[in-house]
């Protein structure tokens, strides 16, 4: 009946999925009653406007967050998702902000990641509404604004004495469910150039957040002219380089594979293969000791082993390093880095090291945020329960598993992730052309329904 029910919404559903898509809410300057910028919150308007409108009751929260609540009840549960984006960067075929479908997909940023299951979370809860289905607590659909970029968010509701859920769970990772989740550094660093010698650097760009693996990066480069042939064969044997010549001075394009900074291996890191680049090109004094530091320290790494950092254990594997950002001028350049650690490991196990290599390299920190790392026993009650569910609608075992991502599960108690992307599907989160299939994400809805209904008796 509530599957059912699911599926007549169709229509509904997808324009509501489309209407929060095209809007662009990359975080911006903070303006008055704006704390993530004008762009996110027009889409906590939008959020709960369709919510107001499907006859909810909603609650804005210092324009840091918004909610929906239904029912009555002692206790809540809740299902937290975010309607804030990366930026969509370049390289799509469809428009990033137009949620066009083809081919029975949705495109456009944050069409999986998070809008997409965010707004079905909404309709799922007006599933069970409109069939009166009974619960024994309430339900909240909390609408986040700060995914992306810290959970300032979620924090401030957690430090506001908000309600916090008796459970719950974010459809923000993968399927079955995730009950750990690593340990989050991103971390902004500043080292001022001096330039000397004949070839310098102008200018060097790359990356669009520190949780995306860059696709593509570029520096501008100022050298005499009979240098330049050498560099041409040099860069005619390498796949990732190009070369963009003019009068004064030559671009070095460097041209890679995006991915979430969670599993760089499934990209290609176009910053640190120009940097490569760079360290065979013949830069002195600041310039070489900074590419050369980077290339000796960091370069394709992808665990910190060179750092030496690397940590690694049975529940989650690996530590994960990303280099995602790096832009800078003849006088200055900043990187961004994002590491992820394993869910048994601390901060406290790496960090003094990471900090004294970045010294090492003349480093100075600008910021540094940590999430801790997650872990839910799988003995929990509602990790039971979402078991259950997961395994009565999709026929398989519900096995827990650990995560490099990061979600808002760190940020509140008693949730996890729960969805939405299903085994075996591709990861299009943080890539051009993201997408969400609309059969996935109505049996999505199915699945977030029959949770929420689970959670609540």
């Amino acid at each position: 009946m509530l599957d059912e029910k699911i599926i007549n919404m169709k229509d509904e559903i997808i324009k509501g999925v489309q209407g929060s898509i095209r809007i662009k809410s990359v975080e911006a300057e903070a303006k008055e009653g704006m704390p993530f910028g004008e762009g996110v919150h027009r889409a906590l308007e939008h959020s709960l406007k369709l919510a107001e409108d499907l006859g909810f009751k909603t609650v804005n929260v210092d324009n840091m967050l918004g909610y929906v609540e239904y029912g009555q009840g002692d206790e809540m549960i809740a299902v937290l998702g975010h309607l804030d984006v990366v930026p969509e960067g370049d390289g799509w075929n469809y428009p990033p902000y137009a949620a066009e479908i083809h081919d029975g997909r949705i495109y456009g940023r944050g069409a999986t990641d998070d809008k997409g299951p965010t707004i079905g979370a909404l309709y799922a809860l007006k599933a069970i509404k409109d069939l009166n289905i009974p619960l024994k607590r309430r339900v909240r659909i909390i609408f986040g604004l700060n995914e992306e970029t810290g959970s300032k968010c979620v924090k401030h509701y957690v430090a506001k004495g908000e309600e916090i859920p008796v459970a719950g769970f974010t459809p923000d990772a993968e399927y079955p469910i995730i009950n750990g989740e690593k340990g989050i550094v991103t971390c902004k660093y500043t080292r001022k150039l001096a330039q000397t010698g004949d070839i310098q650097i102008l200018s060097i760009n790359g990356g669009i957040a520190p949780n995306v693996v860059p696709d593509y990066a570029e520096a501008v480069v100022a050298l005499p002219k009979d240098r330049r042939a050498d560099i041409r064969k040099l860069a005619e044997s390498i796949e990732e380089i190009k070369l963009e010549e003019k009068e004064e001075f030559l671009t070095i394009k460097a041209y890679g594979v995006s991915a979430h900074g969670s599993t760089p291996e499934m990209g290609k890191n176009a910053v640190s293969h120009l940097l490569l680049f760079l360290g065979k090109l013949g830069f002195q004094g600041d310039a070489k000791e900074f590419i050369d530091f980077m290339n000796e320290y960091i370069g394709l790494n992808l665990h910190g082993e060179k750092l030496g950092i690397y940590l690694e254990d049975e529940i989650s594997g690996k530590f994960i390093f990303n280099l995602g950002r790096i832009i800078g001028s003849k006088d200055e350049v900043t990187i961004q880095i994002n590491m992820r650690y394993p869910v048994t490991k601390s901060f406290d196990d790496f960090i003094e090291t990471f900090k004294e290599k970045m010294e090492m390299g003349k480093l100075t920190e600008v910021t540094l945020v940590h999430k801790n790392s997650l872990y839910v026993s799988p003995d929990a009650p509602f990790i039971k329960k979402l078991q259950k569910v997961y395994e009565e609608k999709i026929g398989d075992k519900a096995e827990l598993i650990s995560i490099g991502g990061g979600t808002y599960a760190k940020a509140m108690p008693n949730i996890v992730a729960f969805g939405p992307i299903f085994k075996g599907q591709p990861m299009v989160e943080h890539k051009p052309d993201e997408y969400i299939e609309i059969d996935s994400l109505l049996k999505n809805i199915q699945i977030m329904a029959a949770a929420i209904c689970e959670l609540a008796n």
